[in-house]
């Protein structure tokens, strides 16, 4: 910390030490042997020193006066505005000269061009390593050439003069003759003629070569200021007086120039990294691309030195950002496609902290969307751009620590789709604490609350999801359906839920018998196509709450504040993590809303794999006034609770028929392990005997070919043909 300039003290003397009194005063005498008296001369004594405040009032004898008062005489602020712009700028225009000199001598040797043969050792990159030993070859070899040619060179010269006199002295001549054959004039006349142009030549000269000894100091020093700009490198000292403050505090720098980004790099603690900045002529500029404005901060490529690591650059960025004169929060580190390149973001300071603004959802009077071609518009990216997203056939996943916009983030998404007339909604709100009561009159499904029999419920509405995408999928070719949104929010309810049916089948788990699980899994691995897409939100992401196959089967998967590395690897994924995603350094109820994605369904930059977003937060007031105006575009739906949902029917009949598919033939064995395959939860117990129980009923009895029991299709469908006769006729009857 920089301590504040220390004013100066006026010391105001009125008497002689002999006045002043050798024992102290008490107050009153104080007062009056202090007061000024008219009848002595005042003198003004300027010292230099601190004003010290903390210190009890005392008469203080100097040793040929006593003081009167004293006077805090401080720069004024004009003034120390002024120094403060003449040093700037002084320093800018030294620097501008550094950088003239610099680059001369470096013409005049291979300065420039062993700079770049260190920086490209450094770097390892073999391919420019031989393109400048070459150059340097090159102007070795024309360096000679020119030393050889120079005496040719010097003869040339005299001759271009020689020749040139030469032919003014032929003009003259032949102006001449022309004058005196013609009678136009005579020789005085030229002479006269040849003179007036001579002197105005002269006098030309002579101005312009006066105006430059008189200005050329000027344009020294712009040229000076202007180069000095462009290096974008002062002294350290000019950086500490800019941006002290009053009071003496110092402000964090709000410019980001390529030598403070190196320096930050430099100084990280990566000792390889330090090391080949050193060894580089150029101080590591090289590694850096042009460092470019975006939203609210600017962007850079850096390549990396050989030996160093992208991973190791990463680990750092604490201390990165700290170098920089920024917040953790405020550097974002994203690897790139390029090998040993990091894309560095660096936010303006204090930028993240600032509010977005409303959603168009709340501030548009009109809302227009589109579920196969719109984009929802759920925020903005780090650098302040309006950030949509496409939901068309995309499973989506968001996570985060709770009371950290989660729904609100999820919930937003949906409101947008609801302006769709087409988009159905099937909803499951684990919480129940009314999040998503807006949708009563637009969701088809709504189920409200944390219980074991609301999580039954959210499952039975589920696997009624799967019945609708099973029906979907068998329809004819070229049918066209409506699509349904499937929400679960809370999910980890469900998956972590003990509850089970009467076949003692669980409602949660991460079992191959979780009929919860097992719905799911079905929905990602088909439900796509015939869009039929669910959407999940769960806390604090685990592989009890959130099973690996149920993750992995989401196309959009968003997190917002975690606690760890593992758990965003387990929300986002491990590629999109180690190329930079970093929800876990998100700062908890400070980023609250700001979600970090995988990047589906978004337009990314080239190079990056993962997207940082600042949602839109809608409050659950906002969120009703939005519903409403969408159920206005509807003709109005009947939202049930889920209570009436039935439990799905099961005919093993059917099921085997599916399995069979286009066989003549398959074993028994192989029929049972594709039953458990389609329905856990229904077949995973049965034993040859209950296949042959169901086969006998329906009269499909299995048989045995070379020696070895089989299903045999014919028989299975000859069956449910005859099934449907029969109740045909008892429907008759």
């Amino acid at each position: 910390m920089t301590t504040p300039n220390r004013p100066r003290l006026e010391l105001i003397t009125g008497r002689s030490a002999d006045d002043a009194p050798d024992l102290p005063l008490d107050d009153e005498q104080r007062h009056d042997e202090l007061e000024p008296r008219p009848d002595h001369d005042v003198d003004s004594v300027v010292y230099e020193g601190e004003v010290v405040d903390d210190q009890p009032e005392r008469t203080r004898l100097l040793p040929s006066a006593v003081v009167d008062r004293v006077m805090v005489i401080r720069p004024s602020p004009g003034a120390q505005k002024t120094a403060l712009v003449l040093a700037t700028h002084g320093a800018i225009v030294l620097t501008g000269w550094h950088s003239y000199l610099v680059r001369m001598l470096g013409g005049l040797t291979d300065g420039v061009i062993r700079e770049q043969i260190r920086a490209a050792r450094a770097l390892g990159d073999d391919e420019k390593l031989a393109f400048w030993l070459d150059k340097r070859r090159e102007a070795k070899r024309d360096r000679r050439d020119r030393l050889k040619e120079m005496p040719l060179l010097v003869l040339r010269v005299g001759a271009f003069t020689g020749m040139s006199v030469a032919g003014v002295l032929m003009l003259l001549v032949i102006v001449a003759t022309v004058v005196w054959m013609t009678g136009a004039g005579d020789w005085a006349d030229l002479w006269v003629w040849l003179g007036g142009v001579i002197r105005w030549l002269i006098g030309a000269v002579s101005v312009a070569w006066s105006v430059f000894a008189v200005t050329w100091p000027v344009w020294l020093i712009v040229a000076g200021h202007r180069a000095g700009r462009r290096s974008g490198a002062t002294p350290a000292w000019v950086d500490r007086a800019a941006t002290r403050s009053a009071g003496g505090r110092m402000s964090e720098p709000v410019l980001v120039t390529p030598s403070i980004v190196v320096t930050a790099l430099r100084d990280i603690g990566y000792a390889p990294l330090r090391r080949a900045i050193k060894e580089m002529g150029d101080a590591g500029a090289a590694m850096l691309g042009p460092i470019s404005i975006a939203g609210c901060g600017v962007e850079v490529d850096v390549l990396l030195p050989s030996g160093t690591s992208t991973d190791e650059v990463q680990k750092r960025r604490r201390k990165l950002a700290e170098n920089m004169g920024r917040h953790e929060h405020e550097v974002f580190i994203s690897i790139t496609k390029k090998a040993r390149t990091v894309r560095l973001w660096i936010a303006d300071p204090g930028a993240l902290d600032e509010p977005i603004g409303p959603s168009p959802l709340v501030s548009g009077d009109e809302v227009k969307a589109d579920y196969v071609k719109g984009l929802a518009p759920w925020g903005q990216n780090l650098r302040g751009e309006p950030t949509g997203i496409s939901l068309h056939q995309r499973m989506l996943l968001i996570t985060g620590l709770s009371n950290q916009g989660k729904t609100a983030s999820l919930r937003a998404l949906a409101l947008w789709l609801a302006f769709d007339p087409r988009v159905r909604f099937w909803i499951a709100d684990l919480k129940g604490d009314n999040d998503w009561s807006m949708f009563d009159g637009l969701a088809e499904v709504l189920i409200e609350g944390p219980t074991d029999e609301h999580v039954a419920r959210a499952t039975r509405m589920v696997e009624g999801a799967v019945a609708e995408m099973e029906r979907r999928l068998q329809a004819p070719v070229g049918a066209k359906f409506d699509p349904l949104i499937v929400i679960v929010d809370e999910a980890q309810v469900a998956f972590m839920c003990p509850e089970k049916d009467e076949d003692n089948n669980p409602y949660g788990g991460t079992k191959a018998t979780s009929r919860y699980f097992n719905a799911t899994r079905k929905i990602h691995n088909q439900g796509r196509a015939v869009d039929v897409v669910l959407w999940q939100g769960t806390q604090n992401p685990t592989d009890q709450n959130l099973p690996v196959l149920v993750r992995e089967g989401a196309h959009i998967r968003a997190a917002l504040v975690l606690s760890t590395e593992s758990q965003a690897k387990m929300a986002l994924g491990e590629k999109a993590v180690e190329a930079g995603a970093a929800p876990h350094l998100l700062r908890q109820d400070l980023d609250k809303g700001t979600v970090v994605t995988n990047g589906a369904g978004t337009k990314l930059p080239a190079g990056q794999s993962s997207v940082t977003i600042r949602t839109h937060f809608i409050g659950k007031q906002e969120a009703a006034e939005v519903a409403d105006r969408a159920k206005a575009l509807r003709n109005g739906t009947a939202t049930l609770d889920g209570a009436s949902i039935e439990e799905p029917q099961v005919d093993p009949l059917l099921d085997i028929a599916a399995v069979l598919g286009d066989e003549a033939r398959v074993l028994t064995q192989e029929v049972l392990q594709r039953l458990a395959a389609r329905n856990p939860g229904r077949y995973r117990g049965w034993t040859p005997g209950d296949l042959k129980e169901v086969l006998e009923e329906a009269g499909a009895d299995s048989y045995k070919s070379d020696g070895r029991m089989v299903v045999g299709r014919e028989r299975v469908l000859r069956a449910l043909e005859n099934r449907e006769e029969s109740a045909s006729e008892d429907g008759a009857g």
